[in-house]
């Protein structure tokens, strides 16, 4: 196990939700891939300077994309069936670069809907024991789900 991952395991009280950590809102079935590990690269279409470890909230809508239902189908997993509205976990963001075609597998997209789109590089996801109703929802590509926005300038923990 990474070494982050397992002091984030030895420090976390997830019963009591980290109010400084950032989270973003990404729609299902990519949230759920991500958290198993499977999907590596979130698509984006505007880089981020963000690093680190951040909350993933399932989206309370999924995904309209038809790469969406071939990618649930290729997992086994029933979109419907999917938690949404909730934050279900956390991944650590290593880097963002602009997306290449050979990131199509990673991505879980076809190669296609990478052209002009940047690469977000996930590492170590980490499911919640227990899913966390965020007390702020999303207002904006990240948001603080159990704070008001911190002043301009504040990073990601």
């Amino acid at each position: 196990m990474d070494p982050s991952v397992w002091e984030y395991l030895l420090t976390s009280q997830e019963q009591s939700p980290d109010k400084e950590r950032i989270a973003l809102a990404i729609q299902q079935p990519w949230a759920e891939l991500i958290l198993q590990g499977k999907k590596t690269i979130e698509i984006r279409s505007t880089m981020t300077n963000q690093r680190g470890r951040f909350y993933v909230y399932a989206s309370r809508k999924p995904s309209q994309l038809p790469c969406a239902l071939v990618a649930a189908a290729e997992h086994h997993l029933e979109i419907e069936q999917l938690p949404k509205g909730v934050i279900l976990g956390t991944v650590e963001l290593m880097d963002a670069r602009s997306a290449k075609a050979s990131d199509a597998l990673a991505a879980c997209v076809p190669p296609e809907l990478l052209v002009n789109r940047q690469a977000w590089i996930l590492q170590n996801p980490f499911r919640l024991p227990q899913e966390l109703s965020p007390r702020f929802l999303p207002y904006g590509i990240w948001f603080y789900p159990f704070q008001r926005k911190p002043a301009a300038g504040d990073s990601l923990r």
